[in-house]
């Protein structure tokens, strides 16, 4: 087999990305960051939404990064027309860390986006290569390891964050609740994490026995207005997690960004810190073992779904051999089959059920123990 010949089956098999954003610098930040990776390449690209729309057609890309500030036509609607076509293709929002670009980065997910990365410093960051691993290794995950079916059905049931209550409304509704504690249920989740949370939140009993806390690997800026989202989609009061909360059945907590959120040994109240240092932070271990040595492993219910990695696998274990119940989302509806797997892998995980049958279980470990 000639050198000729292997040299075109090498280039025959990157994967073919279309870089979407209105800002020449961006597109070339794009462009030579991922041409640093031999096993992708740049085949197109397109300066607004219309013009991606087209391109896609043209290119057929394996995967589209995608800003969401465009003239002509912005990300989110781009987005909409290329996959109600294309539905295969999986799309990463590259966003703005503000509050306008988290809001718009939600919705994009809502609406069936892979995931998204944040720019650095704003709309146009010259120091994207501080994200650039993030962005390259999200661009091999979305191809490699993306389950279509499940991309495929955030696109069908996009309208769900829509359909969902106030978080007012749920808060009046948990305002007279009681302050007993009963377990304590910890979700960790990362690359993907949003939009299966919305397979699961929103299937909870408003008179759920358990407080909830929520582990999603998220940017700082990102995490209040996440949590207002998922607010509006749990069916009890849900918030994001400050120093002095106190945990309660039937109140939800979404872990927040920069920080990790532990349990003081001595009772009910949460805490933030800036150690230990990790990878991400907050961290599934660093909580679930906090709860885990706060309560014991009898009142605890871990849950560990779609990401990337390994975060959360050693505490499962932890919690399992300590009693207590554990659920790892199946393969056949992780969007990333990496922190599960992990779980599984290593003993930690006693229930293994898709992502629309993980509610039943949680429901079922507090209730009927």
């Amino acid at each position: 087999m000639s050198a000729l010949f292997l040299q075109v089956m090498v280039v025959k098999n990157k994967i073919k990305v279309l870089v979407v954003d209105d800002s020449a610098l961006m597109r070339k930040a794009l462009r030579e960051l991922i041409a640093t990776d031999p096993a992708l390449e740049v085949a197109g690209v397109a300066r607004d939404g219309k013009d991606a729309i087209e391109k896609a057609r043209e290119i057929q890309p394996d995967v589209i990064t995608m800003d969401i500030n465009m003239p002509e036509m912005d990300g989110l609607t781009s987005m909409q027309y290329i996959l109600n076509e294309n539905p295969e293709i999986p799309v990463i929002i590259i966003s703005s860390l503000t509050r306008d670009g988290a809001l718009a980065t939600f919705e994009a997910l809502a609406l069936g986006a892979f995931d998204f990365v944040a720019k650095p410093s704003g709309t146009v960051s010259s120091n994207l290569y501080i994200v650039g691993k993030e962005i390259i290794e999200k661009i091999k995950l979305a191809y490699k390891h993306a389950n279509r079916t499940s991309l495929k059905n955030r696109i069908r049931t996009r309208s769900s964050f829509s359909k969902a209550r106030d978080a007012e409304d749920w808060a009046k509704s948990g305002a007279d609740r009681s302050p007993e504690l009963s377990k304590v249920v910890v979700i960790g989740v990362s690359t993907g994490g949003p939009g299966t949370l919305m397979d699961v939140l929103p299937m909870l009993r408003a008179d759920l026995r358990a407080a909830l806390i929520v582990v999603q690997h998220m940017p700082p800026t990102f995490t209040s207005s996440f949590a207002k989202r998922l607010g509006k989609a749990c069916p009890f009061p849900f918030k994001e997690a400050e120093a002095g909360d106190v945990l309660a059945d039937g109140r939800g907590y979404l872990a927040p960004g920069g920080y990790q959120l532990l349990v003081h040994r001595d009772g009910r109240m949460l805490r933030l810190s800036a150690s230990p240092v990790t990878p991400f932070m907050p961290s599934v271990n660093v909580t679930m073992e906090s709860v885990l040595r706060a309560y014991g492993g009898k009142r605890v219910v871990g849950v560990l779904m779609t990401g990337m990695g390994d975060d959360g696998a050693d505490a499962m274990v932890k919690i399992r051999a300590a009693g207590g119940v554990t659920i790892a989302e199946d393969e056949s509806t992780a969007i990333v089959f990496g922190m599960p797997r992990a779980a599984i892998e290593r003993g930690g995980a006693e229930i293994v059920v898709p992502s629309y049958r993980i509610a039943d279980e949680i429901v079922k470990a507090v209730h009927l123990c």
